[in-house]
């Protein structure tokens, strides 16, 4: 299973963040990056907190040939065609492709990170996850997708956004 982590809070030439997400996938599907499954869409707060506008989010589980690295490169690629610039860390952003997890690996190669360092500490990763694959369970934690969610604090929070 290899599980892709989207966001956004800034407005593209595509519309708002949600309909940019939705873009987003369509322009995985053209790069052979093919969407099995996508969780709600979920509104959650800037993390830090600061006065940057609520984020939209969503995870996807997706299929392809390409290997880790290659796909995290296609996703940064992804990112810069909608507009994605990366100059601070936590800044407001049109686009975020986070690859979360490919099936089940523990890497650390050429900027890539596996499973993703952060994702077991946000709601608005493990409510969307929890969606698409409940029984999922952290490579290096070796937790269940359900245990890191009844972990976090009491203030992480991601809430669905109802459907149109």
């Amino acid at each position: 299973m290899i599980l892709v982590g989207l966001g956004a809070n800034l407005p593209t030439q595509r519309g708002g963040p949600q309909a940019t997400l939705a873009a987003a996938l369509e322009a995985l599907e053209c790069e052979a990056v093919h969407v099995l499954a996508r969780s709600r869409w979920y509104r959650s707060a800037p993390v830090p907190a600061s006065d940057q506008p609520w984020y939209v989010n969503a995870v996807a589980s997706v299929a392809t040939a390409h290997p880790p690295v290659a796909l995290l490169r296609l996703l940064h690629s992804v990112e810069a065609r909608f507009g994605r610039q990366r100059r601070a860390r936590n800044e407001a952003r049109p686009l975020d492709l986070d690859l979360l997890d490919y099936d089940g690996l523990v890497l650390e190669q050429d900027g890539l990170v596996l499973p993703h360092p952060r994702l077991h500490e946000r709601a608005f990763v493990l409510l969307p996850l929890a969606e698409i694959a409940p029984d999922w369970r952290h490579p290096r934690l070796g937790k269940t997708v359900a245990e890191l969610i009844a972990a976090l604090p009491a203030d992480a929070a991601a809430e669905p956004i109802p459907p149109e």
